[in-house]
């Protein structure tokens, strides 16, 4: 009671300090009371505004809750599109909308100035100056708000950016000398009908922020044969904007993608005419036109050229024109003016699909071993192998140029078809010589017969061959022969080997240092000599570089038919094959030099098959 008594005896702009913010709205409103402007009674004094209790609506339909429905069912054109992509669907552009819906909260986090206020939405409002207050207030379903000494104003339907101007008017009817602020600091939802070529039409319940692509997104997009190009707002009975979608998904443009607001009509209409970009593009798709757009603009939607198209050959299918003059040549960029018909395909093809001849194409190679730069390095069409050499820095000195190695792809499919076939052979021959002697017993040895040979095919079949090319050259050669290399050659350039292996059915394997104009038959001796086992008639050297030997083809050497006379060259390796079974079948399909080396299974196989 003494503490009133004294605000009382106090001067009134010393109250005015000792009193809390909320308080001192009651003198400064009476200060401005005394004004001539305006003496309102102290029962009209203002007060903090209770929000006004507005219910918000109960959800019409929320997407949310339900699952998104399965894709809709290819059209005639899209089917004729995949068949013209090969049997691969291509998509409509748009048709992601369908992947998931938004939620009633994913709204902007700030209210932008073009917002409508809607019954239901909250206003913060701020004054200060010789009104000192802060108000929050809920809209009525009347559309107003109601200021403390003012009353009623009537909000709803005023932008955001109009809402200070309007209630500082109202208020200066009471007070003077102040400023204000207003804010929507929260947005009721919103109920809005879509219609036309949707899958689920009907009333929506969006966001209170929500734009017509919002709305889109949880209705899941226009249905199969809906429009992406053209989708009305109608309010009121009139059209206020026909949004284009493709202009958000292409430049980000949301100029067209209004704000909703309640009783909002989108009205999806059929799809328009479509063309099919296909081929070296960024975004293969099917796509939906406006009158007037042409080729161009049709590239522009695919998001242009891939970094590998060949725009030379362009290429455009009319619909009405398939059967008689097929594919339409264009000439880019003279053509892209070419006006769209419904139904055209265009079709970019790509550099890397063309066909180009081989010896037109650049030749990407990996150098390795002993060069002074290994690496992958692309020459031009027609470098041989020397030019690859060359690029590598060249070779050092101490590369064994008599042992390079040359592995080629195309060499290789060629090898492992035939090694296929050859075991294929091996196996049936092996087959039918079983069938032969369960029907004659005349020899006691065909078993262990058979489990050599199923232990040879065995070790046959866990090697593949290298695809290298034998190259025609001479431990006296300084360089390499003139041979152009193809896309994809390895290279590699051995050290200088000046040693002779010698392994197989001999007492001991190993590689012996090389002796200039030493024998093949020395070298044999040095292992030993071959065992008791051993098919001498059958043994084979494998020379550095590739080519192969055989003693039981002695057509192939010019010096002397023995085989031990052979000179040895650096690099060497003798192999000695251990004796089979000598039925007529194994004599025809025994064939090592063949199987081994001729078919490009390299030295390692050698080691393994014993």
């Amino acid at each position: 009671m003494l503490w009133c008594l004294a605000l009382v005896a106090m001067p009134g702009a010393a109250r005015a300090q000792s009193i809390p913010a909320v308080t001192r709205l009651t003198l400064a409103a009476d200060a401005a009371a005394n004004s001539p402007a305006a003496a309102p009674s102290d029962a009209a004094r203002p007060r903090m505004a209770e929000p006004t209790a507005v219910p918000r609506m109960p959800p019409a339909r929320e997407a949310v809750a339900e699952p998104p429905p399965p894709p809709p069912e290819a059209g005639e054109f899209e089917r004729l599109v995949r068949e013209a992509n090969g049997g691969k669907p291509v998509p409509r552009l748009g048709p992601r909308l369908r992947e998931g819906a938004a939620g009633l909260h994913d709204t902007p986090a700030r209210v932008p100035a073009q917002y409508v206020v809607q019954v239901g939405d909250e206003l913060s409002v701020s004054a200060w100056g010789s009104v000192d207050a802060q108000w929050l207030l809920r809209v009525d379903r009347a559309g107003r708000v109601t200021l403390p000494r003012v009353g009623p104003v009537a909000v709803a339907g005023s932008t955001v950016a109009d809402l200070p101007n309007l209630l500082k008017t109202r208020l200066e009817r009471v007070y003077k000398g102040f400023e204000l602020a207003a804010a929507v600091t929260d947005v009721t939802p919103l109920r809005i009908h879509i219609t036309g070529f949707v899958d689920r039409p009907g009333d929506y319940v969006v966001p209170g922020l929500a734009t017509i692509s919002t709305a889109l997104t949880l209705a899941q997009g226009p249905s199969a044969g809906g429009s992406q190009r053209r989708i009305r707002l109608i309010r009121d009975g009139a059209t206020v904007t026909v949004f284009d979608f493709y202009a958000l998904l292409r430049e980000g443009n949301r100029r067209d993608d209004r704000l909703l607001q309640p009783g909002d009509v989108l009205h999806i209409e059929p799809a328009g005419p479509q063309v099919a970009v296909l081929g070296s593009v960024n975004r293969p798709a099917i796509f939906e036109f406006l009158p007037g757009e042409t080729v161009g603009q049709a590239l522009a939607l695919a998001g242009g050229f891939s970094p590998v198209a060949e725009r030379r050959q362009l290429r455009i299918e009319r619909l009405r024109e398939r059967s008689n003059l097929g594919a339409v040549a264009l000439q880019w960029p003279r053509d892209q003016a070419q006006p769209l018909s419904d139904g055209d395909i265009v079709r970019v093809p790509s550099q890397v699909g063309t066909s180009t001849p081989s010896q037109l194409r650049n030749k990407r190679v990996v150098v390795e071993g002993e060069v002074r730069q290994p690496g992958e390095y692309l020459l031009p069409p027609g470098a041989t192998l020397a030019d690859a050499v060359a690029a590598a820095g060249g070779a050092t000195p101490s590369a064994f140029l008599f042992g390079t190695a040359l592995r080629r792809d195309s060499v290789r499919a060629t090898q492992e078809t035939n090694y296929d076939r050859a075991l294929r052979e091996l196996e049936t021959s092996l087959a039918r010589s079983a069938a032969n002697r369960a029907t004659s017993a005349t020899d006691d040895r065909g078993g262990d017969a058979d489990a050599s040979i199923r232990q040879l095919l065995a070790r046959l079949r866990a090697n593949k061959p290298e695809g290298r090319v034998v190259l025609d050259i001479t431990p006296a050669s300084t360089a390499l022969p003139a041979v152009e290399l193809e896309d994809g050659d390895q290279l590699s350039l051995p050290a200088a080997n000046q040693s002779v292996g010698v392994f197989g059915s001999v007492t001991y394997s190993g590689s012996f240092l090389h002796s200039p104009g030493s024998r093949l038959g020395q070298y044999i001796q040095r292992a030993g000599g071959p065992t008791g086992g051993a098919d001498y008639g059958a043994a084979f050297v494998v020379r550095a570089n590739g080519s192969v030997l055989s003693a039981g083809q002695a057509g192939y050497f010019s010096r002397s038919r023995q085989f031990e006379e052979q000179p040895a060259l650096p690099g060497d390796t003798v192999f000695v094959p251990e004796e089979l079974y000598r039925l007529a079948w194994v004599q025809g399909a025994k064939d090592w030099t063949q199987i081994l080396y001729q078919l490009g299974v390299g030295l390692a196989a050698l080691r393994t098959i014993r």
